[in-house]
């Protein structure tokens, strides 16, 4: 199933629905459960109310397309983890835009997001014209805890996993490499999109090997699959929690695959108007568009 986060329209307050064919939704007050928002639902959600979700209501649902969605988690708990340079291809384009700045990865390489709020689906990546010169898009699978997780094994890594999402790790180029550190090149607002739901982790077998795919201007730009991760998501979860304590509701953005803006000859940034739409097999689609 998929869980969304949305509002219904002239209201301001967030509800959390349930979705089992990606049209129509079921609000969670109709399994008798009343959740202020989606971190309270992975942090406090018993595995008994998680079965009850899975029987769709008699109750008639509302349509996806009569409410506006938000991304899934719109306030992080914590900033979101993410992989750096975690698909080989990409790794390649990545070191010849820039070796001082991509060319090592001896081990794999974290760093994390600062995201005061989620950007969604259909909302707008702001250029920010005298900041940024180099705007790109990378789209990634979300991962998303439902347990806390510590000095967890390798091989019990799927045990913690509550969901998937999709997310644009969007990036200031010129920042990302002018301080020779990622953490302000990737955190300026809007720059995390997330959504459009979370897939229940139950609804793939795990390891996850899906279709991952970007384009910009209906130009396929990305076009991967999950399994060629070079980190995998077992050894993320194993090694982040060995001496660090991944608390329940952390995001972790998994890495990119190749076709990213940098990495295209000559490269090509975003700019005003485009349109960058990332695709995850069984997930959905996360559209954004760039102002």
């Amino acid at each position: 199933m998929k869980l969304y986060t949305y509002k219904e329209h002239n209201q301001t307050c967030e509800k959390i629905g349930i979705s089992y064919d990606g049209e129509m939704l079921y609000n969670i007050d109709l399994f008798g459960l009343s959740f202020k928002n989606m971190n309270e639902l992975i942090c406090n959600i018993t595995d008994e109310q998680m079965s009850n979700l899975k029987i769709k209501p008699n109750e008639n649902g509302i349509s996806i397309k009569d409410v506006t969605c938000l991304s899934p988690i719109v306030h992080p708990m914590q900033d979101v983890l993410c992989l750096g340079i975690n698909y080989h291809a990409h790794h390649k384009e990545a070191g010849q835009f820039n070796k001082e700045a991509f060319g090592d990865r001896a081990k794999p390489i974290y760093f994390s997001k600062r995201v005061n709020e989620a950007n969604f689906d259909g909302g707008i990546i702001p250029l920010y014209t005298g900041l940024v010169d180099s705007l790109d898009y990378e789209a990634e699978l979300g991962v998303i805890l439902g347990k806390d997780a510590f000095n967890v094994k390798k091989e019990n890594a799927s045990e913690y996993i509550f969901g998937y999402t999709i997310i644009n790790d969007v990036s200031a180029r010129n920042l990302q490499t002018g301080h020779k550190q990622w953490y302000f090149g990737k955190s300026l607002d809007g720059y995390t999109p997330i959504g459009p739901c979370i897939l229940t982790a139950d609804e793939v077998n795990y390891p996850p090997k899906l279709n991952i795919k970007c384009y910009v201007n209906d130009e396929l730009r990305q076009n991967s699959n999950t399994e060629l991760l070079i980190t995998d998501i077992g050894e993320i979860i194993s090694e982040l929690s060995q001496g660090m304590t991944l608390k329940k509701g952390t995001i972790i953005a998994t890495g990119t695959p190749a076709g990213v803006g940098m990495g295209m000859n000559p490269p090509c940034f975003l700019k005003s108007g485009d349109k960058v739409v990332c695709e995850i097999e069984k997930i959905g689609t996360l559209t954004n568009f760039v102002e």
